[in-house]
């Protein structure tokens, strides 16, 4: 009967195998404990972390210096009248007993106040503007316009607009603390007079009139009524 030994003897490029991987477990191990040792010192990282940016050196801006100007002329003064004129010392005297007046608000009001008046003279219709009239110049106008009618003569008007409008002049009464200004007006306007017949006697209906005026505003300063009157004409 054929039998195997129990004792085969091992050869000797089995055991230069056993060396190597027996080597291999040596070196993982190795590997690993290093890891873990590396873990508890340095910790982990999680996610995306941005490379410290260094701090920024902020330099000291040195202090800048204004030089403040107090007491500088009044643009809404001097910007209608010379500086230092009569008119530009009245109107600061108006600004001083009323501080709410401005020489541009008065203007656009006065734009407004000529067209108004202008067109009720015109047209004969003095009773909505009485209120913006002194007493001397709506007993003018309301003569003027009686003649006119006296003559049988109607007014067509039409206003096209103003092509000049400035402060002319300003004046102060300190003690009674009167203002009046006097402003330049250049309007153009279409005025035609017919009489009964319908036949135009006066100014063209296809050709603009220029009308040049300096009227004079009067007001209270520091009075409850805002409103001024026209107390003189000057065309």
């Amino acid at each position: 009967m054929f039998t195997l030994s129990e004792n085969k003897p091992v050869s000797p490029k089995g055991i230069q195998m056993n060396n190597a991987v027996i080597q291999l477990i040596v070196l993982a191990a190795i590997a690993i404990f290093l890891i873990l040792r590396l873990k508890s010192v340095l910790g982990t990282r999680e996610g995306f972390e941005k490379t410290p940016e260094p701090e920024e050196t902020v330099t000291p801006v040195s202090e800048r210096k204004f030089e403040v100007i107090e007491g500088g002329p009044d643009r809404d003064i001097i910007d209608h009248v010379p500086e230092g004129s009569p008119s530009a010392v009245a109107l600061g005297q108006m600004k001083q007993a009323e501080p709410s007046f401005e020489v541009a608000g008065f203007l656009k009001g006065a734009r407004g106040a000529y067209e108004m008046i202008l067109m009720a003279f015109e047209t004969g219709d003095l009773e909505k503007i009485r209120p913006f009239l002194s007493a001397d110049v709506f007993s003018a106008f309301e003569a003027a316009i009686e003649q006119r009618n006296a003559r049988g003569l109607t007014v067509h008007a039409n206003f096209l607009g103003l092509n000049d409008l400035a402060m002319q002049e300003a004046t102060f009464n300190t003690a009674t603390q009167e203002a009046e200004l006097s402003v330049r007006f250049g309007a153009e306007l279409i005025s035609v007079a017919k009489n009964e017949a319908g036949e135009v006697v006066e100014g063209d209906p296809k050709s603009p009139r220029k009308q040049r005026d300096i009227w004079t505003f009067a007001r209270k300063m520091g009075a409850a009524d805002p409103n001024w009157q026209l107390v003189a004409t000057d065309g």
